[in-house]
Order: structure tokens, then C-alpha cells, then sequence
């Protein structure tokens, strides 16, 4: 599978619908069936994987210990939002209202490739996230990609 790459900003409609951007539907595996797993993400986004990389993660969870409390209270974060939403004709998805308010986003939304995901911001939480909290782009290659 080609990651998912890129960014776009789109409006949502009064129903919850964004758009997914055509180069990140035809990303997607014939295995995801068009259909993405939405849920709760960091840093106050939204995650949608594709159908295919959702049950891949769900098998992951399933070999957790779950006599660990921190193992329960993070299967629940992660599925107590998870909800299964198929692209519609016009290429989009329909965001669960209780995950646009986690979100903070009402009338436009910033669409993430994240490789094996996709993130849906606030573009104005993302645009402080970036200014507030990432580090700048070499030092963080550097700590991330570099060998030491």
C-alpha cells in the first residue's frame, strides 16, 4: 500500500461529512472495502484507518495483556470512540459528532496523510500545535532518524 501523504482543507456540512482527498482514496487498499475506522487521535485530532490497517490493530490489541489496568484504560480510549463510516460517492465520510467535538472542529477541517492513517484537524489547533509543540524540523529528524 502507498501511504498516506499530503494535506487539503475542507469545509464539513451540517450532516458531518469531509472530504477525503483523491489522492488518499486511491491510497487505499481494495482490502479496506472504501470503509475507515474513525476515532479518537493525539494531540486532539482524529485518526481514520482504513478497514485493512484497522483489523491489523485490532489483532494487536487483542495480544495486550488486559490484566494491566493501563492496557484497559487505553483499549477503552481507543474503541469507546471508534465508530466504522464509509466513503459516500462524492468521496466523503461522515465524522461522528461526538469526535468533531473532541476535534474542536466545526466548519472546516484539515485532512493529514500520516502514512498508515489518515488525521482530520482543527486547522487552527493544528497551527498551534505546530507552533507550540513541535519541534523544529531538523532537530526532530535528527532525534527521530538520525543514529547515535
Amino acid at each position: 500500500m502507498a501511504g498516506f501523504k499530503g494535506q487539503a482543507e475542507y469545509s464539513v456540512d451540517q450532516k458531518g461529512r469531509v472530504a477525503i482527498p483523491a489522492k488518499m482514496r486511491n491510497a487505499l487498499n481494495p482490502e479496506a472495502k472504501n470503509t475507515f475506522t474513525v476515532t479518537r487521535g493525539f494531540e486532539q485530532c482524529i485518526f481514520a484507518y482504513p478497514l485493512d490497517r484497522w483489523e491489523r490493530m485490532e489483532a494487536e490489541m487483542e495480544e495486550l495483556n488486559i490484566y494491566r489496568s493501563q492496557t484497559r484504560n487505553f483499549i477503552r480510549s481507543v474503541l469507546m470512540y471508534a465508530e466504522e463510516v464509509t466513503l459516500d460517492a462524492q468521496g466523503r465520510v461522515g465524522v461522528p459528532k461526538r469526535l468533531l467535538q473532541f476535534a474542536g472542529i466545526a466548519g472546516d477541517a484539515l485532512i493529514i496523510g500520516a502514512l498508515d492513517h489518515i488525521e482530520i484537524w482543527n486547522p487552527e489547533s493544528f497551527h498551534d500545535f505546530q507552533a507550540e509543540k513541535m519541534e523544529d524540523y531538523e532537530t526532530l529528524a535528527e532525534k527521530v532518524m538520525g543514529s547515535e
